[in-house]
């Protein structure tokens, strides 16, 4: 009869990091995958590298999400997303962990940068009953008429996550997507993607629905044009694309009317800003006849 191992003998579990996709956690269709290094070189894990097909089955999950997500409340998706930061805050260690082992930096570089992650995310929750106000208003007319403008979620946002922070960077350019209402596609950095994967489980643990954020890993360049020449992607975020050719990106984007915006600086993207809300939103003008009571 074999013995149980004792605690100072037993065997670490190493995390297989894949991709997230419709609310689950598959390997890519096509089977590959790539070595994630620390700073020093050292092997870390083996991360999915997503495909076409993985590209082209996120957005549809995405799709799908969209509906129900956009028509709850804003104050539920408010709800939701600071559960999200809840979450978060419970698992700070294990991202301190991960970002210590991929970028190099001590605990406490990392932990600011957890820190500042989850205050972002709680920043950009507390907007989802606000930013109504703020992006739409009633309009003067000459008439006997209400004219008042909405700003609605675009649908379905493609996003190239900042490629030089593990954390930081991904909730920088996916929570402000969310709050409208829109679904989101989010390749995350190549270098630094298992902090990605971790916050996708955090989703996928918060209310979040299945599908309303979709995590690929993998190269930017080779996904990102099939993101950006997708008919069924509404708008695609470019904020971490600097390395890649964005123009032709945006080429692409144009045939299907697509929205684009354009690589800024991760330090300026990681701020907060009502504008990266209401650069994913479409601006609805209802008209209504006043009561002549």
């Amino acid at each position: 009869m074999s013995k149980r191992p004792t605690t100072s003998h037993r065997l670490t579990v190493p995390k297989t990091y894949k991709l997230a996709i419709g609310g689950a956690f598959p390997r890519s269709e096509s089977g590959r995958t790539y070595e994630v290094l620390s700073a020093k070189g050292m092997f870390l894990a083996n991360a999915a590298k997503a495909s076409r097909k993985d590209a082209r089955d996120a957005v549809v999950a995405a799709r799908a999400a969209v509906k129900g997500w956009s028509g709850a409340t804003a104050y539920n998706r408010g709800q939701v997303l600071y559960r999200v930061a809840e979450v978060l805050e419970g698992r700070r260690a294990q991202f301190v962990d991960e970002i210590v082992a991929q970028e190099g930096v001590t605990a406490a570089v990392a932990g600011a940068q957890v820190d500042a992650a989850i205050d972002l995310w709680v920043w950009y929750a507390g907007w989802c009953d606000k930013y109504a106000q703020v992006a739409g208003n009633a309009n003067p007319v000459a008439g006997p008429y209400f004219n008042i403008s909405v700003p609605e979620p675009t649908g379905v946002v493609a996003i190239i996550a900042p490629q030089d922070t593990a954390l930081l960077g991904v909730v920088s350019v996916v929570a402000p997507a969310l709050v409208s209402g829109n679904a989101v596609v989010v390749v995350a950095s190549e270098r630094h993607p298992l902090s990605a994967i971790s916050l996708a489980e955090v989703l996928a643990t918060s209310d979040v629905p299945g599908g309303v954020v979709n995590v690929l890993t993998g190269s930017p360049a080779e996904i990102a044009p099939w993101l950006a020449s997708h008919a069924d992607v509404n708008a695609l975020d470019l904020t971490g694309a600097g390395e890649l050719e964005w123009v032709d990106l945006q080429i692409a984007a144009a045939d299907t009317l697509t929205r684009v915006l354009a690589p800024v600086p991760s330090t300026a993207a990681a701020g907060a800003s009502v504008e990266r809300i209401t650069a994913f939103v479409e601006t609805k003008t209802v008209w209504h006849p006043k009561s002549m009571l």
